[in-house]
């Protein structure tokens, strides 16, 4: 359960009279938590957003149903607030571990952070962590805080080696200079979910007033049950990498060149430590970018899935030094965009279904290759979201291993191959659709560092073979089906607008009834999550569990296209996700991109009616 801390500095004016425009995509939101102190202020979580002044004296908090646009007061939030929830929300937290754990005090909590910080307001992830450690020192909890800034995988690897109760990354990932948060992993490594979260704000609510020794950062430097991980942990990850290594000779003589860009994030240190692990030289890195930089100075934004424009240094340094493969790292190392040089000399920008494909044949092909001859490809698992691509489907159905979805949200992932590892399964990969990847289970969450090595190793072993990332993607689409797929969005800054949307088509021709085609495209199913509905089941009930604080209904036409519509829920959005699954003999790419774009401007034009509904497109 992710939490978000939204501190946005005094020179940020609202974008929207009246209205809050979340940025942080770390996991949908559960709860919106309100300060009834007279000023505004308001937060919610699994992100908790904190805007304007409230007094410290006497705020309280209050606990509602999320919504997915929340009101923005005219001012922003004091440092003293922003301690002052985070401090309340680790009360909570150690209220409810407290609880769960009867060996909490031996086992332990685990602490990482970015970095992240504003000049404006001193918030830095640094010092949220000390303020996050002081709150369970001072309850006599041993906290593992990392004494440097590390990968958000960093945080739930440690929680299962150390075998701490739970731990926490300070992180706003990708999002804006102007935020900052908190990501929670429970005992099992993975990110927190039901009923814990739950729990957990019934938690918060009673621990609204600061302890004593809550803002008492010097335990940090003075406690016995201070305890610093991170020369144990990185050494332990590092050899744990080496077992999805399967070429190391090869990747020693290699005469590719790797580019590496961490926007301006921790992923520097970590990456070139990976390569070493494997065997490599290190990447070259972007040097504008390599270094820590809150403010992300030369990006427009520090997100790499979007794009080319935000790669522009990574590709001229690239071109400047002919190296063929560019790796982008997000701030917190959790994610990973890949660009590769084509014989035409233009850029290959890779979506985050397309790196899937070369991730699952990858991962799959050095299974089979140096597994043990008993091993059983009927215990093999691949997972994915169920608005990423199906083209790991199509390879399992081909192979023979078993492939499941998943809620969107990489919690839901990570719980689930814990619980297939606890029952004997092998679980080889698992991703979704926005650049988050899972190679291998040493982490149960995505992980940039991992997967930066491994495309790493895939493209040395491929030009063995003179191919590229790009002409292997080819082969593989022809060989198990294309899956020509396009994510993208409307912005909607009114939530009744987004309820609106939604409810008509639950109620399309008469009353509680979904529609049977859209424009010229006949519908086959309806799956509504929302709502647990599922027409291609004889019970007509979701397979995946239903979930009323978002909106998410999925279509598949008869022509073989599936596309879902669903809400942010962090951000005012309606996204878009729609795919075309071929079978292998189906090899007219052409056609099927045409069949694609005619379907989501008859999904756009009778579903969304953007200009009906005030909805502005953004595309990704």
């Amino acid at each position: 359960m992710p939490v978000l801390l939204w501190a946005p500095s005094l020179s940020v004016p609202n974008r929207r009279s009246n209205q809050l425009v979340p940025f942080s995509t770390l996991l949908p939101t559960k709860t919106l938590i309100t300060a009834a102190s007279g000023t505004g202020c308001s937060a919610y979580l699994d992100h908790l957003h904190i805007q304007g002044p409230a007094s410290q004296k006497g705020m309280r908090l209050h606990i509602k149903p999320s919504c997915h646009d929340l009101p923005l007061p005219g001012s922003v939030c004091t440092i003293m607030n922003l301690n002052l929830h985070a401090s309340v929300l680790l009360q909570g937290m150690y209220k409810y571990l407290e609880r769960c754990f009867s060996d909490f005090r031996q086992r332990g909590f685990v602490v990482g952070y970015d970095t992240r910080g504003q000049v404006t307001s001193s918030c830095s992830s640094k010092r949220l962590a000390k303020l996050t450690a002081a709150v369970l020192l001072a309850k006599g909890v041993p906290v593992y805080l990392f004494s440097k800034y590390v990968p958000t995988p960093f945080v739930p690897y440690a929680v299962r080696q150390l075998k701490a109760a739970a731990g926490v990354m300070i992180t706003a990932s990708h999002n804006r200079k102007e935020d900052n948060g908190y990501k929670v992993y429970w005992e099992n490594g993975a990110q927190i979910t039901s009923p814990h979260d739950k729990e957990i704000l019934k938690c918060i609510e009673e621990c609204v007033e600061p302890w004593n020794g809550s803002w008492n950062e010097n335990l940090v430097d003075t406690s016995p049950l201070t305890r610093d991980p991170l020369e144990e942990i990185s050494k332990i990850y590092m050899e744990d990498l080496k077992k999805i290594c399967y070429h190391r000779e090869l990747n020693t003589k290699t005469n590719l060149k790797f580019i590496h860009t961490s926007f301006h994030g921790v992923g520097h240190d970590y990456v070139q430590l990976a390569f070493k692990a494997f065997g490599f030289k290190p990447p070259i890195p972007v040097p504008e970018q390599k270094d820590p930089d809150p403010d992300f100075s030369t990006v427009k934004c520090p997100n790499p899935e979007e794009g080319e424009c935000v790669l522009e240094l990574s590709l001229r340094l690239a071109e400047k030094e002919s190296a063929r493969v560019v790796l982008a790292t997000d701030p917190d190392a959790d994610r990973l965009a890949v660009a590769e040089r084509q014989e035409n000399g233009r850029w290959k920008v890779f979506t985050g279904n397309e790196l899937a494909a070369l991730f699952g044949w990858w991962m799959f092909r050095s299974w089979k290759a140096n597994g043990s001859r008993e091993a059983d490809v009927k215990n093999v698992y691949m997972l994915a979201t169920t608005v990423s691509s199906k083209i790991l489907k199509a390879i399992a159905l081909k192979e023979g291993f078993h492939f499941e979805e998943t809620l969107p949200g990489f919690k839901w992932i990570g719980s689930r191959v814990k619980d297939l590892l606890d029952n004997g399964k092998e679980v080889l990969f698992a991703f979704e659709e926005s650049i988050g990847f899972m190679c291998g289970t040493s982490v149960l969450d995505k992980d940039g560092v991992s997967a930066a090595v491994v495309i790493a190793e895939m493209a040395s072993y491929l030009e063995t073979k003179n191919l590229t990332l790009a002409q292997q993607l080819t082969e593989i689409y022809e060989m198990y089906g294309y899956h020509i797929s396009k994510t993208s969005y409307f912005l909607c800054y009114e939530p009744p607008t987004i309820k609106r949307v939604f409810e008509k088509l639950r109620n399309f021709d008469f009353p509680k009834s979904y529609p049977k085609s859209c424009g010229a495209y006949g519908i086959l199913h309806v799956r509504d999550v929302t709502t647990g509905y599922d027409s291609s089941q004889l019970n007509k009930k979701s397979v995946l569990p239903a979930s009323k604080n978002s909106q998410m209904i999925t279509f598949t036409f008869q022509n073989g296209c599936v596309a879902t519509l669903r809400t942010s829920g962090t951000e005012p959005k309606i996204k878009y996700y729609a795919e075309m699954c071929a079978r292998p003999e189906q090899s007219d790419k052409t056609f099927l991109e045409e069949q694609l774009q005619k379907v989501i401007e008859a999904l756009i034009e009778n579903f969304l009616e953007p200009s009906k509904n005030g909805l502005i497109w953004r595309s990704v």
